[in-house]
């Protein structure tokens, strides 16, 4: 399940030796290649793709480490490979939009140019595949919490304060509101944490930032994006959600890891008291019973952050 494109430089091949020429023009142009190989990550799926003859491995893990010399060998070839998630129930359904045969490894390989082009991949520098393929189920899982925000965003309206689309307002006011709370973040690591119910199911986003002793913060912007088309899709919809902030001193150790939080209600968020805020780390929400604190964590009061202003009005 590989796919590999080239960049052919026109007019070349006649004065390189025509087309059976093995000289440095044809190693020039594999070097100008880049290949994708497409993974089947778990055992329920492999245990579907085995229901196709053309699909010829044996078990998981052999199949595994023969996905992982492919790499190994197009990463030598090529020089930059890719790596994507393969699903067969997508692979199904593009076959049957596409009038493909599912029984053929030329299917795979055009499903694999496909998902390489829309789907969410992970570039492969030799990590082992117990490393990339987390990597690229957090990545896929972050493309699609994007997706699904952005979605909520885009049926969303009209602002009901200044009649531009809710979507611009909503972001707005979502980056504002994360601005806000960063800023009453002192020195050290933090770990943000905003979910919202939709009625399609759960959002999650989370953000890591580092605060430095001067006030710097440095952040993943991607991360921050996501998050902030979480946050907004709860502005714009008023679906309830929450966030949720953790602060660590970082390796100087001088204070006790902190958690505080927000829910988002109405539109808005609503600081969470220290009980509150202890009510839920110390509650299992399956059962409702009671669970023992987290050793060595203070939970406290949030600061309030006040509702930003729509930024059309």
């Amino acid at each position: 399940m590989a796919s590999s494109t080239r960049r052919a430089r026109r007019g070349g091949g006649r004065r390189n030796g025509g087309r059976g020429s093995t000289g440095p023009g044809r190693a020039a142009r594999w070097r100008e290649s880049a290949g994708t190989v497409a993974v089947v990550a778990d055992e329920v799926g492999f245990a579907r793709m085995r229901r196709y003859p053309t699909f010829a491995h044996a078990d998981h893990a052999g199949y595994l480490r023969d996905t992982e010399d492919l790499l190994r060998s197009l990463a030598r070839r090529h020089g930059h490979t890719s790596v994507a998630l393969f699903d067969p129930a997508d692979f199904a359904e593009f076959c049957g939009q596409e009038g493909l045969d599912q029984d053929s490894a030329a299917s795979r390989a055009r499903y694999t140019a496909e998902i390489a082009g829309r789907g969410a991949t992970v570039p492969y520098e030799g990590q082992p595949l117990g490393t990339l393929v987390p990597a690229l189920l957090a990545e896929q899982r972050w493309q699609e919490t994007w997706e699904r925000a952005g979605d909520l965003l885009a049926g969303a309206g009209s602002c009901a304060d200044c009649g531009a689309p809710l979507v611009r307002c909503a972001f707005q006011r979502a980056a504002s509101l994360l601005t806000r709370v960063l800023e009453r973040t002192g020195p050290g690591a933090h770990h943000m944490v905003a979910s919202l119910l939709t009625g399609a199911g759960p959002l999650t986003a989370a953000l890591r930032a580092d605060t430095a002793a001067e006030g710097g913060i440095r952040l993943a912007e991607a991360d921050a994006l996501v998050l902030c088309t979480v946050l907004a899709a709860g502005l714009a919809t008023e679906d309830p959600g929450g966030l949720v902030l953790r602060s660590s001193p970082g390796e100087t150790g001088e204070w006790p890891e902190q958690v505080c939080g927000w829910s988002l209600r109405g539109g808005r968020l609503h600081a969470l008291t220290e009980g509150e805020v202890f009510t839920a780390y110390c509650t299992d929400a399956l059962t409702g019973e009671p669970v023992a604190p987290e050793p060595d964590v203070v939970y406290r009061a949030a600061p309030a952050i006040a509702r930003p202003a729509c930024p059309e009005s």
